[in-house]
């Protein structure tokens, strides 16, 4: 049964203790790539968190209702990176008519999404925990929640390493790798929070 406690439950599990970046080092190449600065993690954050709606909006009920009943389960992968690559390009054609100052700034990491493995994680995810489609909504809203929260505080980080002076051997991705690594350590501290809420 679905409670709102239980989706409550998923929303936060998502984006604090499962988070696809720092937890399950899904999504790296954006989250090292487009940190460098504040407005093109949030705008990339963003994209994704759409791009994560959206696919799971069309991938839980292609695998509910049209793969699972005709035994075709195993086409699951490559189903769904065609429609997440479908849907980056309709963000992207979006982004360039009607945002085009955003989408000059993602540059190329925008066609990054394509490949953004947390995208194809979330949708594959949802289908192996055996969501229902509200369930899997929170869980693709609460991982991209998470990816928002991991860019941001990370190019808040990197803004900061620009104005150190580390040692020679530490500058450029050094540094960067260390960093998310002290990041993504912290984020462990919110493992048993949801538990000790809701039981």
């Amino acid at each position: 049964m679905i409670t709102i406690k239980g989706l409550i439950a998923i929303l936060l599990t998502a984006t604090f203790i499962n988070n696809y970046v720092l937890q399950q080092f899904l999504g790296i190449c954006p989250f090292l790539g487009v940190s460098k600065k504040l407005d093109q993690a949030t705008g990339m954050s963003i994209a994704v968190i759409f791009v994560m709606m959206i696919a799971t909006l069309v991938t839980w009920p292609i695998q509910t209702f049209l793969l699972t009943p005709n035994g075709l389960g195993y086409m699951q992968t490559i189903v769904f990176i065609l429609v997440i690559a479908a849907l980056v390009q309709l963000v992207e054609m979006v982004l360039k008519r009607y945002i085009p100052a955003l989408h000059a700034s993602l540059g190329v990491y925008l066609p990054l999404i394509t490949t953004n493995c947390a995208v194809l994680g979330v949708c594959i995810n949802n289908i192996d925990s055996e969501f229902t489609f509200a369930q899997a909504m929170f869980n693709a809203f609460g991982s991209g929640l998470g990816f928002l929260i991991a860019m941001l505080m990370f190019a808040g980080i990197r803004q900061h390493i620009e104005d150190c002076d580390p040692p020679e051997s530490f500058k450029g991705l050094p540094i960067t790798l260390i960093s998310a690594g002290i990041v993504s350590i912290s984020f462990f501290g919110f493992a048993g929070i949801v538990d000790n809420l809701f039981g």
